[in-house]
């Protein structure tokens, strides 16, 4: 399968997942080299999320710095892959092993498709919506995007709700962590 097709194959099922489909499961690979492939995700995400940061100002965010820039873009990198190695982990402790290479491809893809939900949320700044407004549909994007992330977690370890929420909050955690220590050394 070229890497186009993967891409293709990979956005689709996480768009399906996105909108609560199931089957989006089923474009996702159960190997390690379909797993290892679908790091292609990242790319696909750097788009949106580079535009939030061009959007930054407008959102009431400083001017982004070259700085600035250098050290949002490490955070982005840390992120994906230290929780792609963290969840190795954790989907071990849970006795899930076989089930990593499908679960780490849905994440990658369905985080592709957070950013672009994330995006899409603060576009309203561009038709001069209201400070409301704005928050209003940050707000329901930040929640879709992580109903996104726990449902594609539970569908692909096979995992009670309670489990996908111990999976996916380190994620957020992670984001977390990263932002406030990002956000420390760029203020330095």
């Amino acid at each position: 399968m070229s890497g186009a097709a993967r891409w293709i194959g990979g956005l689709r099922g996480a768009l399906l997942l996105a909108v609560g489909q199931a089957r989006g499961l089923a474009a996702m690979p159960t190997d390690m080299a379909g797993a290892t492939w679908s790091f292609l995700a990242a790319p696909v995400a750097l788009l949106p999320f580079l535009a939030q940061l061009a959007l930054g100002p407008r959102l009431g965010g400083p001017a982004l710095s070259a700085r600035a820039l250098a050290l949002d873009l490490l955070g982005f990198a840390i992120g994906w892959a230290g929780y792609a190695v963290l969840s190795h982990h954790l989907v071990a402790s849970l006795g899930k092993t076989a089930r990593w290479p499908r679960f780490i491809a849905a994440w990658n893809w369905v985080n592709a498709v957070q950013y672009l939900v994330l995006l899409a949320a603060t576009l309203p700044v561009l038709a001069g919506a209201p400070p409301a407004v704005l928050q209003g549909t940050a707000l329901a994007g930040q929640g879709w995007a992580l109903w996104m992330e726990w449902y594609a977690i539970r569908l692909a370890l096979e995992a009670t709700a309670l489990e996908a929420v111990g999976v996916m909050l380190p994620d957020v955690l992670l984001g977390l962590v990263l932002a406030l220590a990002l956000s420390a050394l760029g203020a330095g």
